[in-house]
């Protein structure tokens, strides 16, 4: 997973391009273990689809698209401004199909 900017994923949510970015915490456990799975979850997708940002760097996203805890997985479409939201992490196999509902298509 790559780190992106808030400018960067609002770039990317303006030219409607699909991306997955997971948002986190460095501290949290439940994060670490949604990140291992993201991790495997990668591997099976398309290049440049699935970002990461911490949620302490983007606090004006966090109010805009109400991110309500962490980890977080918010799937962008690349048609729709408003994010699907992920927010259990409940194996590889759920991501996956999660991402590819929505993101890759």
């Amino acid at each position: 997973m790559k780190p992106i900017t808030a400018k960067l994923l609002m770039r990317g949510v303006w030219e409607g391009v699909p991306q997955a970015v997971f948002i986190y915490t460095p501290l949290c456990g439940t994060c670490a273990a949604a990140r291992r799975m993201l991790e495997v979850t990668e591997h099976m997708l398309p290049d440049n689809i699935l970002y990461e940002m911490n949620i302490h760097d983007i606090p004006e996203l966090v109010q805009q698209f109400q991110i309500s805890s962490v980890p977080a997985l918010m799937l962008f479409d690349g048609e729709m401004d408003v994010p699907s939201m992920v927010y259990r992490m409940n194996s590889v196999e759920h991501l996956l199909n999660e991402i590819r509902k929505v993101v890759v298509r």
